[in-house]
């Protein structure tokens, strides 16, 4: 017996002109059934019917009602009924028979109609998080995309959080990058852009968009499909940069992504001209001169060496503070940034490096009082001794009969002559 894919490739060889001994040779199947298949000799089985035949019409009635009804929840109500084959078995069949009808709401069992929008050049620039939990350097990353929605550019920014601050932050990173803006950006409905339970605006989400002069235009709920573009480009960026980019820090990640960007995402050709030549051609808005002035709070815990580890750097910090928890107040567009203790006081202020430029910020007081300590520290004596007895002091002593007389009174103890003497005594 032939499968199709033979037979389908024995008409096609014969029709090319190919001889029956040709086509035998190919395929590797003897000359007469070659031949036979060609005269028509031979005829492929009709598919056998259902085992589901007998409950068809229930089966249709239960998904009709219910279209999720789980085929374990079937198989327990055919048994009832007399089925006994396996569970395999009824799920294949219900495929083949096409028994499940389509869900209106959700698609499922089924594909829904889609139509290709079309998006003007410099209208839409569609945003997403990628948030990526397993990295080279042991922290979870959070990845903001940006993807031009006529052209097809892709431009992303490594964040720490998906916070506020860290939003406008990240999303200017991505303007820039773009070297301008869309009049419109179309998100979901992430918590930090619209009200949760309604399509509204949040009031900082407003001011951010008015700072860059756009639009915004949020999906409709359960329509993921709406920024296909974006959701398109996380798979592409997953797949082709993010499984094989050799980073063991976020700067160098940040730095492989926008070379990516560059040397292969933009090379991509769509009707004939590249990503990068379609871009080139969109016209955007200008950027303004400053980002969105939303203020970055993030808490770090000071190193042994009165250091605090923020965008790739680090800055000093008095060495009272070593191990203390601070909190460290960056604004956008502003060229320093301030440190607070956990009782918010400010404890330093430096100017902010570029991110993930691996540079320390010391100031001259923090080194001088960092050296002061150690050496205040240093000590040439011997180390403790671990073993050593070392009984409660008399001046310890006289402090605890102070706190409580009665618990240190001594009690008088026999002695075993004055056992002897009682015992000559009698």
């Amino acid at each position: 017996m032939l499968s199709r894919e033979d037979e389908v490739e024995i008409v096609a060889l014969h029709r090319r002109g190919w001889s029956v001994s040709a086509i035998a040779r190919h395929t590797g199947r003897d000359r007469k059934t070659v031949r036979a298949w060609l005269a028509g000799e031979r005829r492929r089985r009709p598919a056998a019917p259902s085992v589901l035949e007998p409950y068809r019409a229930y089966l249709a009635r239960r998904l009709a009602d219910d279209p999720h009804l789980d085929a374990t929840v079937l198989l327990r109500e055919l048994r009832g009924l007399g089925f006994e084959r396996s569970y395999p078995t009824l799920t294949r069949e219900l495929r083949r028979l096409g028994l499940r009808p389509v869900c209106g709401v959700c698609k499922r069992g089924g594909h829904a109609l889609t139509v290709e929008l079309t998006h003007e050049p410099g209208a839409e620039l569609q945003l997403d998080w990628l948030e990526l939990s397993e990295t080279p350097w042991g922290e979870p990353a959070h990845v903001l995309v940006g993807a031009l929605s006529h052209s097809g550019r892709v431009r992303a920014v490594f964040s720490e959080g998906e916070s506020f601050a860290e939003l406008a932050a990240a999303l200017d990173g991505t303007l820039r990058r773009f070297g301008g803006t869309a009049r419109c950006w179309r998100t979901d409905r992430m918590a930090t852009v619209v009200v949760p339970g309604s399509g509204r605006l949040r009031p900082e989400a407003a001011e951010l968009a008015k700072h860059y002069g756009v639009t915004v235009a949020v999906c409709p709920p359960r329509r993921a499909q709406r920024k296909g573009v974006v959701e398109a480009a996380i798979r592409y960026l997953q797949r082709s940069w993010w499984r094989s980019a050799e980073a063991t820090t976020p700067a160098q990640a940040q730095t492989s992504l926008d070379r990516w960007c560059l040397e292969v995402s933009d090379q991509r050709r769509r009707d004939g001209l590249t990503v990068a030549a379609r871009a080139a051609a969109e016209p955007l808005q200008p950027l303004p001169p400053l980002p969105y002035p939303a203020e970055l709070r993030v808490e770090r815990v000071v190193s042994s060496s009165a250091l605090v580890a923020f965008e790739g750097n680090r800055y000093s910090v008095p060495p009272a503070q070593a191990g203390q928890v601070v909190t460290v107040l960056a604004r956008l567009g502003e060229p320093t940034l301030r440190l607070v203790s956990a009782a918010g006081v400010p404890v330093a202020t430096h100017r902010r490096l570029p991110a993930g430029a691996g540079q320390t910020a010391r100031q001259p007081g923090h080194a001088a009082a960092l050296e002061q300590a150690v050496l205040a520290a240093f000590t040439t004596r011997p180390p403790c001794r671990r073993k050593a007895n070392r009984p409660p002091s008399v001046e310890a002593l006289a402090l605890a009969r102070a706190l409580s007389p009665q618990a240190l009174v001594e009690v008088a103890v026999p002695s075993l002559e004055r056992y002897a003497e009682l015992a000559g005594a009698r």
